[in-house]
């Protein structure tokens, strides 16, 4: 799994908006339509109803909401970046302000598992995150995370 066949560079933003995590979930619906053309009620709902599970919200200021959508063709991502962290009910009670979604096919195995852990073993490197957090612009975010990988890979 590489980012380039997960995430879009159009996929990734920095959020300006997002006061609560119900708008958070809104606004990554809103980015997976105009990016991969999935239907934002769907995905909204989807990601609602997987946050009622509970949260996926993993620490150190990370969120990692995913669904699964019919629709959807392959794994597929979207990145953003809150420019004031909110509230997600995170496991370890920090606001969270970076964000990755995953949206993967209904009978999608182990390709789900395999974008979740990519995406999970990127953002569990602190250098990485502070990188992410001291950079605004969409293209050089998605240039971070795509030579992360890389990096790690090396």
């Amino acid at each position: 799994m590489e980012f380039a066949k997960l995430l879009k560079p159009e996929a990734v933003k920095v959020l300006t908006s997002a006061s609560s995590k119900k708008r958070l979930l809104h606004e990554i619906s809103d980015l997976a339509h105009s990016a991969y053309d999935l239907n934002a009620g769907h995905v909204v709902e989807a990601l609602m109803a997987r946050e009622a599970l509970g949260p996926t919200g993993v620490g150190r200021g990370v969120a990692l909401p995913h669904a699964r959508l019919d629709g959807v063709n392959e794994v597929v991502g979207v990145f953003v970046v809150l420019d004031k962290p909110i509230d997600f009910n995170a496991v370890d009670r920090q606001p969270v302000d970076i964000a990755f979604a995953l949206f993967a096919p209904e009978d999608a195995g182990v390709e789900h598992l395999k974008a979740l852990a990519l995406v999970s073993r990127t953002l569990r490197d602190s250098s990485i995150c502070t990188k992410l957090r001291a950079n605004h612009d969409a293209s050089t975010l998605y240039t971070i995370l795509s030579e992360a990988q890389s990096a790690q890979a090396a």
